[in-house]
């Protein structure tokens, strides 16, 4: 278990004023240590505050005065101070299992910490969760939660997760659901393994045993070139668009019984079928944004000018490891000063044409955006993603390697944009950065808003 460590001050906060400097470990906060960053934000929410503060090989003591609420203005370093609990699952679908060699350690990471859930919206399959960690959530209300369910078939899922707790984990969502906590489901579907009549089932699980469910997207398998399963295989045409029948149906069933739609297909699922996407009314406010479902209506609504807000963070893959700031998957996707090479936000005044960089089912979406615009001084570049390979086709996913790679034959005096959702504090998955590429480009946010407000100047 390590101590917080503080790794940013707020100017003119309670923290300054009380001396603390980046650097410094937090042993102890009124005589608690904290586990984690939830725990390290109640403590620090009182008024009065002596912490016990580590200093190179000195301990002293703090005594912070400030307002109830008010702030502490102390940023340390992680979400978790104890060890990440990780999964004890071993999916065929795994896409950590899917990951080249090579790439820095955390990537390899497999969690299963509903803190995680909470903090970052990762999803956890409840078959290490507890009595402990259910009394936790709800004194403290820690929801929304995320979980993976992909069958509510005990032996289907047993199968599917190679865990014979996943058999009956499935108890600790209904005990959730039975204490009022927000639970988010999703179900990934494997051709062959749980969609058709497995599928059906699911769904049906749900409104049976489940039907407090907040919502529950369904996503197709995503599959790199380096998945040792055999057995697995890609969607064809056919299954995608069985799978949105399906969910389309159900959700008329969900509407007649719970008075909402419940389940929602992935956009990748419409993309697969060939089909348009359901009107922006269908997705009952997009609450899985940001698993891919409703995007595609969400991005066309901001850049159109319908939405005056970005509807959410993207936060992509991987984005809790490396330290996961404390401010959870919301934070920041990019370093807060700019790299050489590239640059942070939109600037340039000179008219010149504008390219969007996307992963190849983002182009999908973006182009026919633009085609009715009307603007010819805009064209998306679509990258495909040999890095990973396989049906591996999002934006989230891209890295420095395969950007460079068609950037090499582009023009230079070209205006390139480059979505942050592919980015961890400035770093693409490979390891590499934007200043690595051969083109200067403009990191700006994954949203309608902010590429509207870079295309306007």
């Amino acid at each position: 278990m390590s101590l917080p460590r503080v790794v940013a001050v707020a100017p003119g906060s309670p923290a300054q004023r009380a001396g603390l400097e980046p650097g410094d470990e937090v042993v102890s906060l009124n005589g608690h240590r904290p586990r984690d960053v939830i725990q390290w934000q109640l403590l620090a929410d009182e008024a009065a505050l002596d912490l016990e503060v580590r200093r190179g090989s000195f301990d002293f003591d703090v005594a912070v005065e400030k307002q109830p609420g008010e702030p502490l203005g102390a940023e340390v370093h992680s979400a978790l101070f104890d060890q990440v609990r990780t999964c004890d699952n071993h999916c065929e679908f795994c896409f950590i299992y899917q990951l080249p060699p090579g790439l820095r350690k955390s990537l390899y990471v497999k969690d299963d910490d509903y803190r995680l859930s909470f903090l970052y919206g990762n999803f956890t399959t409840l078959t290490r969760f507890t009595e402990l960690d259910l009394e936790r959530v709800v004194t403290e209300g820690l929801g929304p939660l995320y979980v993976s369910i992909h069958a509510t078939d005990p032996e289907l899922r047993t199968r599917m997760l190679r865990n014979r707790r996943g058999a009956t984990s499935l108890r600790w969502l209904g005990a959730l659901l039975d204490h009022g906590v927000e639970v988010h489901g999703q179900v990934v579907v494997c051709p062959g393994v749980n969609d058709g009549a497995a599928l059906e089932d699911t769904l049906a699980g749900v409104l049976d045993r489940y039907p407090r469910l907040a919502t529950l997207c369904v996503v197709p398998l995503g599959l790199s070139r380096y998945s040792r399963e055999g057995d697995l295989r890609l969607h064809t045409a056919d299954e995608a668009r069985a799978v949105v029948d399906t969910v389309e149906e159900w959700q008329d069933i969900f509407r007649s019984t719970l008075g909402r739609r419940l389940a929602f297909a992935a956009d990748e699922y419409y993309l697969l079928a060939g089909r348009p996407f359901p009107p922006a009314d269908t997705y009952e406010g997009f609450p899985q944004h940001e698993n891919g479902v409703g995007m595609a209506r969400t991005f066309e609504l901001e850049l159109l000018g319908q939405k005056d807000n970005a509807t959410g963070v993207h936060s992509g893959f991987f984005a809790w490891v490396d330290g996961a700031p404390a401010d959870g998957y919301r934070a920041a996707r990019t370093l807060p000063t700019a790299l050489s090479g590239w640059k942070a936000g939109h600037s340039p005044v000179i008219q010149r044409k504008n390219v969007i960089i996307s992963g190849e089912y983002g182009a999908r979406v973006l182009q026919p955006l633009l085609d009715n615009l009307g603007r010819d001084d805009v064209r998306v570049l679509a990258v495909r993603n040999e890095f990973f390979g396989g049906n591996i086709g999002v934006t989230g996913l891209l890295v420095g390697e395969d950007i460079a790679r068609v950037l090499r034959d582009e023009p230079e005096d070209h205006r390139y944009l480059l979505p942050d959702v592919c980015l961890s504090k400035g770093v693409f998955l490979d390891g590499t950065t934007p200043a690595d590429l051969p083109r200067a480009v403009e990191v700006i946010p994954t949203d309608g808003v902010a590429l509207r407000r870079a295309l306007d100047g």
